[in-house]
């Protein structure tokens, strides 16, 4: 079932479109399609779309019920001819003759539309298909055509355990995709003078203290504008605020900052870099409950969603199961089916949404006009308009258009410009995207976090059942800057999302720039090397992308640093990075070789207590102890503290300490010889390589706050 609405706030249109238009210029309450049971018209329904307000909705209901009861009586008697006639065929015949009539004449007197669909069952069956090939269980959609209608659709299964289908009005969760709607709350308080974007954070929650470098030197303070356009510097999250059972429904926003930590340390100057910040949007809720004296959930409820007509979307939790049970929410999935039903979190602020296709393509058109609702201004234009396009960044003052607005990042795929905002989330992946100067739209959300699917197939999928154009000229092809050759070299994530795993972040997310003659070519670690264009000055252009992708420059204090609007790169020494990796290798190797060895001796009897491999042997065996523990929780314990996570902690922690023991023993022998000497040399390695990952604050590990 495919449903069409056209857009209530659409003020552009001219008098000729009005006209044909008629009276429907309003959008519904509640899906308004459905299958008329009279066979006469059930060949039209298949072929076109419907778009019907209230009142049209209950006349064709009580008219198509009623052609439904005749044909009922019919059959029955065609079947059965012991019934008695309560109706002859003739006179049948004739009722049903008149009262197809009526529901004709009734829909064209009260503004009935035709419209063709454009293409929406070839939509259908690709979507499905897309499914299946990559293992995802279900699925719902929205398109925002350039009329100012939409239509939504599902397909696959809304639950595998049951086979339960997905339905077009099936409700879901979105993840990330909140963030854009927790922003639109906030400036709807911008807007009504209750906030100012430039606030610091400080003023607003005096009780949340930042560790801010720059906020004494430079009086670069956090404000509300870098939470929302994520240049706060602050990490993204901790792994206990996201996989944690402990938080409620109830559970005060508050809870996620806890006293007297290291948690809102800021790591780039405050409005310079992109760094996408979880913590950041739970802030933004608490501000929002700060000014407005209320739960934010609660507020954006009454006063978001209900003038907006989301009358099936919610800021609170909801689930699948328990207390806050929702059945038409949709079951989250992982791979294989294995279901999963969503569970509160700290930061939920950030990621707790639950909506269906038909409401966020009523929001996108809302944001599309220019945020006002029945032509009257719900948000000033022109914080709508600064939703998408970056401003003030390094990579923005630096020449790049790609980047991430107050809400949405300017994204550049399959040759069109959209400002889009993805969203993951247990069992949930969502994506939104808009394409305003052609006042098109798409959402979809599948029911499944894969690690292994092509999500951005469903995005491709959507963009050509738009049509969307491109919206802006290729970048030609241009000479750099004579001092590219300046710039060869490796380049480190700055700052990396996490603080307690930047040594991770360094050694192994690193890439390597490299200037040709021609091309620019950037090959992270992990992954295939990128060929980049030159376009101009230090401007690059991916070969898969429209406009300038990346570009080079100086930060204020100096540093070069590569930057594709998203990601910051800054250039390090390879003297640094050849000792972290020398580092690596030799503790790697050392572990290898104290194992191998401790238990050929083992095996051999040869392994006593006075052996110098005793202790550190012990040690590293003991570092697999949790693992059986780990396999019989859930992962969404990770960050409480469970026996498996105290002993990963402990054996972690006890780890460098029992190989000095063992470096110590090995020394006072003097027994050296060859194999002393390996076995000296293993435990050294082991050791200076733990005291570097403690430094960097990876050892001891721990997982809970």
């Amino acid at each position: 079932m495919i449903i069409t609405y056209t857009n209530q706030n659409k003020t552009d249109r001219s008098k000729n479109q009005c006209s044909r238009r008629h009276r429907n210029h309003h959008l519904p309450k509640r899906p308004a399609a459905k299958y008329f049971p009279h066979q006469s018209i059930k060949k039209l329904e298949a072929e076109e779309y419907f778009r019907l307000n209230d009142l049209q909705q209950y006349l064709v209901k009580f008219l198509s019920h009623a052609l439904s009861f005749l044909s009922l009586i019919r059959i029955s008697k065609d079947l059965n001819p012991h019934i008695p006639i309560l109706i002859g065929r003739k006179q049948f015949d004739s009722v049903r003759l008149k009262l197809s009539f009526t529901v004709i004449c009734m829909l064209f007197l009260f503004g009935f539309q035709v419209k063709a669909a454009p293409d929406t069952l070839a939509l259908q069956i690709e979507m499905k298909q897309a499914l299946e090939e990559e293992g995802l269980t279900g699925a719902v959609w929205s398109i925002v055509t350039g009329d100012g209608s939409f239509t939504f659709d599902s397909a696959g299964s809304a639950d595998a355990a049951t086979g339960q289908r997905m339905l077009p009005d099936s409700r879901v969760q979105v993840g990330s995709v909140a963030k854009v709607l927790l922003a639109a709350g906030v400036l709807r308080l911008v807007t009504e003078g209750k906030l100012s974007l430039d606030t610091p954070v400080s003023e607003l929650l005096p009780s949340i203290k930042l560790e801010n470098p720059w906020s004494s030197s430079a009086g670069d303070h956090v404000r509300v504008r870098h939470l929302l356009n994520q240049t706060s510097g602050l990490d993204n999250s901790r792994l206990w605020q996201i996989f944690s059972l402990k938080p409620r429904a109830d559970t005060p926003l508050v809870e996620a900052f806890p006293e007297n930590s290291t948690l809102l340390r800021v790591r780039s100057r405050p409005g310079s870099r992109y760094s996408y910040s979880n913590l950041g949007y739970a802030l933004l809720g608490m501000i929002i409950e700060s000014v407005t004296g209320e739960r934010y959930e609660s507020y954006l409820d009454k006063h978001l969603l209900q003038p907006l007509s989301m009358r099936d979307s919610t800021f609170r939790f909801v689930s699948q199961t328990g207390e806050n049970a929702d059945s038409r929410l949709a079951m989250g999935h992982f791979e294989n089916g294995v279901t999963q039903p969503a569970v509160p979190i700290y930061l939920r602020s950030a990621g707790q949404f639950t909506t269906t296709a038909a409401d966020m393509a009523r929001f996108a058109i809302f944001l599309m006009n220019a945020g006002t609702i029945d032509g009257k201004p719900f948000i000033e234009a022109s914080l709508v308009h600064a939703l998408g396009p970056p401003a003030g960044t390094e990579a923005a003052l630096a020449g790049l258009s790609i980047g991430h607005g107050l809400a949405l990042a300017q994204r550049d795929r399959h040759g069109v410009l959209g400002s889009c905002h993805p969203g993951t989330t247990i069992g949930f992946l969502a994506m939104l995207c808009l394409y305003p100067e052609q006042g098109k739209a798409f959402f979809v959300a599948m029911n499944t976090d894969s690690e292994t699917a092509d999500y951005d197939r469903f995005n491709k999928l959507l963009i050509r059942a738009l049509d969307v154009q491109p919206s802006a000229p290729v970048a030609m092809e241009s000479a750099p800057d004579k001092s590219i050759s300046e710039w060869q070299g490796i380049y480190v994530p700055s700052p990396n999302p996490m603080a307690p795993f930047v040594w991770i972040d360094t050694v192994f997310n690193f890439v390597t720039v490299r200037w040709d003659g021609s091309r620019l070519r950037v090959k992270p670690f992990q992954s295939g090397e990128r060929t980049l264009i030159p376009v101009g000055g230090m401007l690059f252009k991916a070969t898969d992308r429209t406009i300038a992708s990346h570009v080079l420059l100086r930060s204020s204090d100096g540093a070069r640093v590569l930057s594709d609007g998203l990601h910051s790169y800054e250039q390090v020494s390879l003297t640094k990075m050849v000792l972290l990796w020398m580092s690596l290798i030799a503790g790697l190797s050392g572990l290898a070789y104290i194992f191998v060895m401790g238990l050929g001796r083992a095996v051999t009897a040869s392994m006593g207590r006075e052996s110098r491999l005793f202790y550190p042997f012990l040690s590293i065996i003991a570092l697999f102890s949790p693992v059986p523990f780990f396999l019989q929780q859930s992962f969404l314990r990770l960050g409480d503290v469970t026996p498996a996570s105290v002993l990963l902690a402990v054996v972690t922690g006890l780890l460098p300490l029992v190989m000095a023991i063992g470096l110590v023993v090995g020394v006072r022998r003097r027994a050296y010889g060859v194999m002393g000497v390996l076995d000296i040399s293993a435990m050294v390695g082991v050791l200076q390589w733990l005291i570097v990952l403690a430094v960097w604050g990876l050892l001891p590990l721990r997982l809970w706050n």
